[in-house]
């Protein structure tokens, strides 16, 4: 089956955007760790906006919950193509990454739970649960074409589902009050946008004003805005011709560039601005830091495959195009990337506790850098054993 031209192109900008967003992650680290790490953390709480209407916050709340939900569009714009005539546009192949996502939110939380349950950490449980989906996709595309594309398809609507799921679990259980006219409202504009599209209506600024709107009430109503960006994604039209460029492929070219080389650089540089103490390295071998590590690299590796076996054994779902299960076990553990959703909800567990926040973020970091050496060199030994036994 032919893949999307838009979606090859995605990756092989991701390919060199990849590099830039390590680059990003180092330089945030050093700022951090120097003398300029209070000014610049001082910059990102600086607020901005307009007070009418409620639209002042810091920098770095814009940067997350706004240009996030522009990354967020665009990966959405992606998983929608393929279903409609791409990799996911069977039940089998568009199953596997819920079965998956299921089981990479659940074995983790319950491996934290296990270290934690009883202690002053158990309500920091829904942390191990999050996969950065930008870090993650990063990854994988520097690796290019040694990768089939079903496979980073597959992490990509894996990421999404695993997202969607991180983000209902913080608006279940983390957020202190849902604002109920706003998630009304928000579902009045979603249901909007997809009458937009039944109606065929084919401007794309008649979606992205609405959406707009979306992302105000979500912001408001007191969940993660960044879902906005995913159900605008949805309701742009789109076609399973390759004759007539549609809607969402015009949207699509149009927010590859500043998405890979402008949104997720800054988004790299301001989220790991991370400053180390003492205190950091000996919390990761208390249970709190045994938990968060163990829940990203074992709990994602194992919830992922034994989901994804179980799927395919009963023939709800089947392997991703020209993959393999070791590729499987590398996607598994470039899933623990957790990092910003999981410092998120890291924060939102342990309010007001810097110490123990500060331990959280530092486990993250590390397990997520481990996830993310291991996944890498998983696919990348595993593409030169498939070339060995094809050749």
């Amino acid at each position: 089956m032919n893949l999307s031209v838009y979606f090859k192109k995605f990756f092989n900008n991701n390919q060199s955007s990849g590099i830039l967003l390590i680059f990003c992650v180092l330089v945030s680290l050093l700022i951090a760790n120097s003398s300029a790490g209070e000014s610049f953390q001082h910059f990102l709480d600086h607020e901005i906006g307009v007070n009418l209407f409620h639209l002042k916050y810091p920098i770095s709340i814009w940067i997350n919950d706004g240009l996030m939900a522009i990354f967020f569009l665009l990966v959405g714009l992606e998983i929608k193509r393929e279903m409609v005539e791409g990799e996911l546009s069977s039940f089998k192949n568009a199953s596997l990454p819920i079965f998956a996502a299921i089981g990479g939110m659940a074995i983790p939380a319950i491996i934290y739970s296990a270290f934690n349950a009883g202690t002053p950490y158990a309500n920091g449980w829904g942390i191990p649960m999050a996969t950065d989906i930008a870090f993650s996709l990063a990854i994988i595309s520097m690796l290019g074409s040694k990768i089939p594309n079903s496979i980073k398809i597959f992490l990509a609507a894996l990421a999404i589902v695993d997202d969607l799921g991180a983000i209902l679990v913080i608006a279940i259980f983390y957020t202190e009050q849902i604002h109920w006219t706003y998630l009304l409202l928000s579902f009045g504009v979603t249901a909007l946008l997809f009458l937009l599209n039944y109606l065929k209506v084919t401007k794309i600024i008649f979606y992205i004003i609405p959406g707009l709107f979306l992302w105000y009430f979500l912001h408001h109503s007191g969940i993660h805005a960044t879902i906005a960006g995913v159900l605008l994604a949805f309701s742009i039209p789109t076609n399973a011709s390759h004759v007539e460029i549609s809607p969402l492929e015009k949207l699509e070219h149009t927010l590859h560039f500043p998405v890979s080389f402008l949104i997720m650089p800054i988004f790299a540089l301001t989220n790991t601005n991370i400053a180390f103490n003492k205190g950091m390295v000996e919390g990761l071998t208390s249970t709190l830091g045994l938990g968060i590590i163990g829940g990203l690299i074992i709990g994602k590796l194992i919830g992922i495959n034994l989901f994804s076996f179980i799927a395919i054994k009963l023939k709800l779902s089947t392997l991703p195009q020209n993959s393999s299960w070791t590729q499987m076990i590398g996607v598994g553990f470039l899933a623990g990337i957790g990092f910003t959703m999981s410092i998120f909800i890291a924060l939102l567990s342990f309010k007001g506790e810097i110490e123990i926040q500060d331990q959280a973020k530092f486990a993250i970091l590390i397990a997520s850098f481990l996830a993310a050496f291991l996944g890498y060199m998983i696919l990348n030994i595993g593409s030169k054993k498939k070339e060995v036994i094809e050749n």
